[in-house]
């Protein structure tokens, strides 16, 4: 199962406590308070980390706690502080209050990170409280407790292209096909049950990334099937395609409703989503009868459909040109494809 959702709680550490310690050195009779300070406790950091796909480094560990700081010592020594809890996470981690649902940061860079919780601090020694009324001073503080919240983390993956459409339209085939990617492809309703990224290098300076949803049926914004899961991963997409398929066989759902049908639920589920830049591809052209099928999605899209083959190879270059093009249309051709 995909985990790219997580509930935890985090703990920072607590302060050392000061120490209530004198001075008893031979010639120093009257010797005065020395009691050391205590250390500050850990922080909770956490790290984006490109090597992390999901949350299953956090499964079973519903608090994320960090060490306390050591209490303070004689002769004025510090107590030291403890080490931060470092808890890496996918790139794409958006970090909410478990409660109010607030965004507390958006981890969308490699490497970047954010302390979630702070440390407490350590308490002061006797030393401190030392005053001309009071030499012998028997009180120290004690540390201070660290920051505890519960969070909510949200994984939202970030690609250049996002992969839409209907279970068994050849997402995952044309995936594979396009990139170093090799995702699990089956013969049964959902055939991709997770989203999945494939890097395309265009040039040694260029690359595309592709996510590949798994499939939308109608009523997906409202919970039914799998997409409903997943549609928050194409937010962050620059790019949606949607890909259908010709299916001579299954002539269940007609290309035109099948494309008409992922549009109403990408609308449904977010208007800003809808209103994405997108292509249309035509799948599994290498079946017969398939220029009806492109003629019928052409009327209902009212716009350029790219057909290919994922087996064959035919059109992969014209729909990888397509979607260099509408990424960045500025780029040289030579580094379109």
């Amino acid at each position: 199962m995909f985990h790219d959702e997580a509930f935890v709680t985090v703990e920072a550490g607590r302060g050392g406590d000061g120490a209530i310690a004198f001075r008893r050195e031979k010639y120093a009779p009257r010797g005065g308070p020395a009691g050391g300070d205590g250390g500050k406790g850990g922080d909770v950091v956490l790290i984006a980390a490109g090597d992390v796909h999901g949350f299953y480094e956090l499964r079973g560990r519903r608090i994320l706690k960090a060490g306390s700081g050591r209490p303070g010592g004689g002769n004025k020594c510090h107590g030291g502080n403890a080490k931060n809890l470092k808890v890496r996470v996918p790139v794409g981690t958006e970090v909410r209050d478990a409660a109010s649902d607030v965004l507390l940061k958006d981890l969308v860079t490699e490497g970047a990170q954010v302390r979630i919780a702070r440390g407490g601090r350590g308490g002061k020694g006797n030393v401190h409280f030392a005053r001309p009324d009071q030499q012998t001073p028997r009180i120290a503080q004690d540390g201070e407790p660290g920051v505890r919240r519960d969070l909510k983390l949200t994984l939202k993956m970030i690609a250049d292209a996002g992969l839409v459409g209907f279970p068994n339209a050849g997402k995952s085939t044309l995936l594979a096909a396009l990139s170093r990617s090799r995702t699990k492809i089956g013969g049964y309703q959902f055939t991709t049950l997770n989203p999945h990224l494939g890097v395309v290098d265009l040039s040694p300076s260029r690359r595309i990334t592709f996510a590949d949803l798994p499939g939308l049926i109608k009523g997906a914004h409202e919970g039914k099937g799998l997409g409903d899961r997943f549609l928050k991963h194409i937010e962050r997409t620059r790019l949606v395609v949607h890909v259908v398929a010709h299916d001579p066989i299954d002539d269940s759902m007609p290309v035109a409703e099948a494309f008409r049908t992922i549009r109403d639920e990408l609308r449904l589920y977010s208007a800003e989503l809808a209103a994405k830049p997108h292509l249309v591809a035509l799948s599994k052209c290498d079946l017969s009868g398939w220029e009806e099928s492109l003629n019928s999605l052409r009327q209902e899209s009212d716009q350029e459909v790219i057909a290919f083959s994922a087996v064959t190879g035919v059109g992969l270059d014209v729909l990888l040109a397509r979607v260099a093009e509408s990424l960045d249309p500025e780029a040289a051709p030579t580094d379109r494809v």
